[in-house]
């Protein structure tokens, strides 16, 4: 019974959506940073399919809407942006020398990290990638001699990570402003973060969903000077 509900599309996909209300509404009485609305759905998700033994490519297939609906949900962050286009005026500067400077720490402490554990330069390349969206982040992993379903696996934990732990960071920092708030939150957490960001306010959302493509731009362009540099450096 519950498998054919996840496996077929008239059911499964009322019931991820519904999921994610629940966990939503859950999210706003509680307050809390761990019951963030997309780590709560995950994990309902991955237990209902571990538990009644319910092949995961079967609920891949009958989710497949919610796939293809990841090109219009980017193409909702960029109209949220426009709408708060006003805060881009005379700050374009500062928003893309931020993301920068989170692109290049990433890089480099995900790298010195590994190399200090002990790591060699496979999995330096699988790691560099780990704050940018998926599909970026496999592709480079790829091109840099990483090890791309590693990366994968790593990305969705940084994400998750920097969305359970960003709120209470910003309290605690006494962090305010929700320009900061947002390309903070994008620019380390990728789509994680930018759920996130959505969740504290319509500006920290803009923020945080331009971060994620300025990111894998940088990143994109960093990987490669940054492996160049330790090549001569040998």
């Amino acid at each position: 019974m519950i498998t054919e509900l996840l496996t077929t599309p008239i059911y499964c996909l009322p019931i991820t959506l519904g999921l994610y209300i629940g966990a939503a509404w859950l999210y706003k009485k509680a307050k809390m940073p761990f019951l963030q609305p997309m780590l709560v759905t995950m994990v309902l998700l991955i237990l209902a399919l571990y538990f009644f033994k319910i092949p995961y490519q079967g609920y891949a297939k009958a989710s497949e809407l919610i796939d293809f609906m990841l090109g219009p949900s980017v193409v909702a962050l960029g109209f949220l942006l426009y709408e708060q286009s006003e805060i881009l005026r005379g700050r374009l500067l500062t928003i893309l020398t931020s993301v920068f400077i989170g692109a290049l720490v990433g890089i480099l402490t995900a790298g010195g990290i590994v190399y200090l554990l002990g790591g060699g330069e496979v999995l330096a390349a699988t790691m560099s990638p780990k704050s940018v969206t998926t599909p970026i982040a496999i592709s480079l992993s790829q091109k840099a001699g990483g090890i791309p379903s590693l990366t994968a696996v790593v990305v969705v934990i940084t994400g998750v990570f920097g969305g359970l732990i960003s709120p209470p960071l910003f309290k605690l920092l006494h962090i305010n402003n929700p320009i900061a708030k947002g390309l903070a939150l994008g620019t380390s957490s990728h789509g994680m973060g930018a759920s996130t960001a959505i969740q504290l306010g319509a500006v920290e959302g803009a923020l945080a969903g331009m971060a994620i493509g300025i990111m894998g731009f940088f990143t994109s362009l960093l990987i490669p000077f940054v492996q160049w540099i330790i090549s001569l450096s040998h």
